[in-house]
């Protein structure tokens, strides 16, 4: 907390999502110390927001550069914490690396705009010069899925814009966010410009609330990232609710092998929990057969289990209550006449075999909610058209695959998705960290992606110059 650590009075363990052995324990922030920060934050503002470039840019290579030297280690970590496959933690941290030196990039390079005014003759002899300001303190809220760089997305572009922030990690996976708070201890930041504070979920209203907050940052379901907008409508909140992203697979791709291989692999990476895994997936009618037999030949070998062994793709979901949804989903929509093509078998603890469902109802919870788990729904549509319908019909809106090579129906489906990114020739799950990634309807409000994020928590003000100086 603000530099330096401290103990809680109430001790509690993280557990293995795969089988529930103690990996680590920590303790919940006290009242008191949620106040501190919270104080410590808000006093540092001005200092932090007067920092200048370099430093930022500097503490931001810094911990790039530690997180790169202990890659294994924090691979290891968000293995041991969320169940990742260390397969897909050792990617989890490249991302982490690159989110830090996109920040340190942008720090030096976050600079304002001039802009003459003596386009209208009621201007004449005066220019704006256009600068960006942090809004202050920034609560960010983050979740169990990517425990390390969900919250550098958090971090990073607090840093390089100026601003302190307090970061509440998910109660299930607090240990990659307090190692991320030590690494930053051992830089030049002022000790108020960032503290992790686990606390429990029932007591985040409190940070929510709090005045001296003036930016939340959440990443989460959408059931509380409508109640925090709701309670705070006077703040700046950036939400980003997840979805039930959904392909669109062309009659005429040429290469199905490919396409089948990447809707597998990213329906069921990290057992489906991530907002953009593959859930609803759409074939032109000539196609279908043969796409839906390939996509079910690469799910059936797809390696799960133990999520220490390299080789896992799919490993468990974060607890035994998760797992249990999600097969009553599953269950669900059988009972309703869905056919299983593979998997469907009863869940073992914390782990569900990666399931491909057809001929599901429209109205069923795994079509039409975010199953956040390792299902795929497979659907005939006639026509590109009807494809691009398809994708829309869904109160979600954050990323959508096309598989098409034709530029016509790439700039038709940009144009006609209601989604916040389109990827072509490619699954929705493709996230570069340098990019704008957010949504629409209930999939939230605002951008992260490094630079996306500095805008959103900064806020422009206007100098107006004469122009003749």
């Amino acid at each position: 907390m603000a530099g330096r650590p401290q103990h809680g009075e109430e001790e509690f363990f993280v557990t293995h999502p795969y089988d529930e052995s103690p990996v680590g324990a920590t303790s919940w922030a006290t009242a008191g110390q949620v106040e501190a920060a919270v104080a410590a934050a808000s006093g540092a503002a001005r200092e932090c927001a007067s920092l200048p470039a370099h430093v930022r840019a500097e503490a931001l290579e810094h911990v790039r550069r530690r997180l790169d030297e202990e890659a294994e280690t924090c691979a290891e970590l968000i293995t041991a914490e969320s169940g990742k496959p260390i397969a897909w933690a050792r990617v989890e941290v490249k991302r982490a690396v690159s989110t830090f030196r996109w920040a340190a990039e942008e720090a030096r390079r976050f600079v304002g705009d001039v802009q003459r005014l003596d386009t209208d003759p009621a201007a004449d002899g005066r220019m704006a010069l256009i600068r960006r300001f942090p809004r202050g303190p920034v609560l960010g809220i983050s979740p169990f899925n990517f425990p390390l760089n969900l919250v550098a997305h958090k971090v990073a572009p607090a840093i390089a814009a100026g601003c302190p922030i307090i970061v509440k990690p998910a109660p299930a996976t607090p240990l990659s966010a307090l190692h991320l708070g030590a690494l930053f201890s051992e830089t030049d930041l002022p000790p108020a410009m960032l503290s992790v504070l686990p606390v429990p979920n029932h007591r985040a209203e409190q940070l929510v609330d709090d005045p001296r907050l003036p930016v939340v940052s959440f990443t989460g379901s959408g059931p509380v990232g409508k109640q925090i907008l709701r309670r705070i409508p006077d703040k700046h909140v950036t939400l980003e609710l997840g979805g039930n992203a959904a392909v669109l697979v062309c009659a005429d791709y040429p290469n199905r092998d490919w396409a089948a291989e990447r809707i597998a692999m990213f329906g069921n990476y990290q057992a489906g929990q991530s907002c953009i895994a593959v859930q609803r997936v759409f074939i032109e009618a000539p196609a279908y057969a043969d796409m839906a037999a390939r996509i079910t030949e690469q799910v059936k070998a797809l390696p799960s289990g133990d999520p220490n062994d390299p080789s896992c793709k799919v490993g468990p979901l974060i607890n035994a209550d998760a797992a249990e949804r999600v097969q009553a989903w599953i269950d669900e929509a059988v009972d309703e006449g869905a056919k299983v093509l593979c998997g469907g078998t009863p869940r073992e603890g914390s782990l569900i075999e990666p399931t491909v469902l057809a001929n599901v109802r429209p109205d069923a919870k795994v079509l039409r909610e975010e199953v956040f788990g390792p299902v795929l729904v497979l659907a005939s549509v006639d026509d590109f058209e009807a494809g691009l319908n398809a994708v829309n019909d869904s109160r979600y809106g954050l990323q959508a695959g096309v598989f098409t090579e034709s530029l016509p129906q790439a700039m038709l489906a940009h144009r006609t998705l209601d989604m916040g990114g389109v990827v072509i020739g490619d699954v929705p799950s493709f996230r570069a960290d340098q990019m704008p990634y957010g949504g629409v309807k209930a999939s939230g409000v605002g951008r992260e992606g490094v630079r996306s994020a500095m805008d959103d928590y900064t806020v422009e003000r206007v100098l107006v110059l004469p122009d003749t100086l």
